[in-house]
């Protein structure tokens, strides 16, 4: 089933944004709890609370954590994948020398 993400309603908290980069590199609600000194309710409402922005809702058919990923990445850029070292499929070298994404998206 396709689902639909909006464009966030309004920007993530300093916070949020921790949460779901850490969320991004494949961390446990618990790791992330551990990770900033929080508790694991703590997170999880965070986590909710990040998927109201992004108008996702959890169901039978939905993994609101894989969503909300792709979400904050889509939004927020891909500096989970930048931290882990995983280049990009498109990336070109320009005529600056600088590499670029060259993602076409027809």
């Amino acid at each position: 089933m396709a689902r639909d993400i909006t464009i966030a309603s309004r920007e993530l908290s300093p916070f949020e944004q921790l949460v779901l980069n850490l969320l991004c590199e494949g961390k446990s609600n618990s790791a992330i709890a551990n990770e900033t000194a929080h508790t694991e309710k703590v997170i999880e409402n965070t986590v909710s609370r990040s998927a109201q922005v992004f108008g996702i809702k959890s169901d039978s058919e939905t993994n609101l954590r894989v969503l909300l990923a792709l979400a904050f990445r889509a939004h927020y850029g891909d500096k989970a994948f930048d931290e882990l070292n995983v280049p990009c499929a498109h990336l070109e070298v320009g005529p600056d020398g600088k590499a670029m994404c060259n993602r076409h998206v027809d």
